[in-house]
């Protein structure tokens, strides 16, 4: 059993992360059914999402997302994403949330037995070596399916157990979808899931 039905979880998601494991694969996340899903599994005290937000004029193309994580029981983070251009001329968009994550978990880890990262950035291997010398098991949820993999080997190792997001994914699909191809930027290349209907998650 990956969980115990007692323990205290917390889920920490880095949306951008999850949302190109899951185009990868070839589905969307059901936000509403992942939740269900965790809290089946033991008492999810706090699932936290993590996202850069472009701003548009007067609309951000995530804003249906994020209003319905931020009434549906998730806890949001997000803050201003920034455009530039690179060197070829390409519009790029950056918003690493790694310090907004690290600091909630660090925050969390004497309140909580277990902690479930959705990322498979190597970045954070310290910082879940830090959280387990409090005595708090961590989980990873990512991909070893994709090509490249999305986890990092060193991250994977660090964890006291990995989740294959293939395995756990049919748990919470929203509906099917054909892999994106590389050169196609949704949304503008907006750092997370756009979400056409926050509505179809019902």
């Amino acid at each position: 059993m990956p969980f115990q039905p007692n323990e205290r979880v917390a889920l920490f998601i880095d949306g951008a992360n999850l949302y190109s494991a899951s185009r990868n694969l070839g589905f969307d996340v059901d936000y509403r059914n992942l939740l269900e899903y965790f809290r089946k599994q033991a008492n999810v005290i706090r699932a936290y999402y993590y996202s850069a937000v472009l701003e548009t004029e007067e609309y951000s193309p995530l804003k249906p997302l994020t209003d319905w994580l931020a009434y549906n029981g998730y806890a949001l983070v997000t803050k201003p994403a920034k455009e530039f251009t690179d060197a070829t001329g390409r519009r790029r968009v950056k918003g690493n949330m790694d310090i907004e994550i690290a600091v909630d978990m660090l925050e969390l880890a004497d309140k909580v037995d277990h902690v479930v990262l959705f990322s498979g950035d190597s970045d954070f291997r310290r910082l879940v070596e830090a959280v387990q010398r409090k005595g708090v098991r961590v989980s990873v949820v990512s991909s070893v399916r994709t090509s490249p993999p999305m986890v990092a080997d060193e991250l994977r190792r660090q964890a006291d157990q990995f989740l294959e997001l293939m395995e756990i994914a049919p748990e919470f699909t929203r509906r099917q979808t054909e892999p994106r191809p590389r050169n196609h930027a949704p949304m503008r290349g907006t750092p997370a899931e756009p979400y056409a209907d926050p509505h179809d998650a019902a």
